[in-house]
């Protein structure tokens, strides 16, 4: 399976969308066209891109160029606050004055902790400024961002190059089929996380022998995969506690582990308390 497109869903004709991401989520290798911005909002951000694993920590900004491969780990007990737009917003400008704003954000550096610190306050403050516009909604809105993205833009002329090379074609091809490859794995776990499953039954979809495969998962996820299966797992877990009323048995059934026993010790020593103290947590949270 090839790496999917994302097309954004844009409200009112306007090619620009803002919304809070909660850590459990995963999204498998994918990319688009537009523009994507993240910026950490709380704990950490686990990010896939240019064949690393990227953590970002708290007021932490990072950035996907249009049409770069990328993909989120699940990252516990963070927020991040997702910016997307199309650069069709300045396709006018762009030809009166002969820019190429997709070249210029290739090759600006990506993360916010290669920036001067005055730029990079800069941008924090401008995305902050255009998500407190959409939220509003109020009339006019739309001038708001889009007076905020030009500035943006305007920015990013001063940030310094990337430090990476251009990749030779034949290691862009490797990168883009490790990722398939990568992406067959995680959907994998997706579909059947919910019972249990060996590492050389993952190795075997896609061809990989168990060695190769334990090899190359840690390089890619930056993560052995029977770590990165447990926290799949915990994460369903936690969801399933905040949103059903189920019996700690079926809790640990529908998440893949082998006993309810097993589920309360695992869930007490990744995630620090006990299951149903969780739930009761959660409850007690307005």
């Amino acid at each position: 399976m090839s790496l999917y497109l994302e097309i954004p869903h844009y409200e009112h004709d306007f090619p620009f969308r803002s919304f809070i991401s909660q850590g459990w989520e995963i999204t498998n290798p994918h990319w688009h066209r537009d523009l994507e911005f993240i910026y950490c909002l709380e704990g950490t951000v686990n990010l896939g891109a240019d064949g690393e694993i990227i953590t970002l920590a708290e007021g932490d900004l990072f950035f996907f160029p249009s049409a770069q491969p990328h993909f989120f780990l699940a990252s516990p007990d963070s927020r991040r606050l997702v910016f997307q737009f199309d650069l069709l917003l300045f396709q006018e400008v762009q030809q009166k004055f002969g820019q190429n704003l997709e070249q210029l954000y290739d090759r600006a550096a990506k993360h916010s902790q290669q920036w001067p610190p005055e730029i990079r306050q800069q941008l924090i403050g401008l995305f902050l400024q255009i998500h407190e516009e959409e939220v509003s909604k109020k009339s006019g809105w739309q001038y708001g961002v889009l007076g905020g993205l030009y500035q943006i833009n305007r920015l990013i002329y001063q940030l310094p190059p990337t430090s990476d090379a251009p990749q030779p074609s034949g290691q862009s091809l490797r990168n883009k089929q490790g990722l398939e490859q990568l992406n067959l794995i995680l959907e994998y776990v997706e579909r059947h996380y919910d019972r249990p499953f060996s590492q050389e039954e993952a190795a075997a979809i896609v061809g990989f022998s168990p060695s190769y495969f334990s090899r190359f998962f840690k390089r890619m996820v930056g993560q052995s995969f029977s770590h990165y299966l447990m926290d799949y797992r915990l994460n369903q877990a936690k969801y399933i506690l905040g949103t059903e009323e189920l019996p700690m048995d079926e809790v640990a059934a529908r998440t893949g582990f082998a006993s309810v026993k097993t589920f309360h010790h695992v869930f007490k020593k990744r995630i620090g308390v006990a299951p149903l103290q969780f739930r009761k947590q959660l409850r007690a949270t307005p």
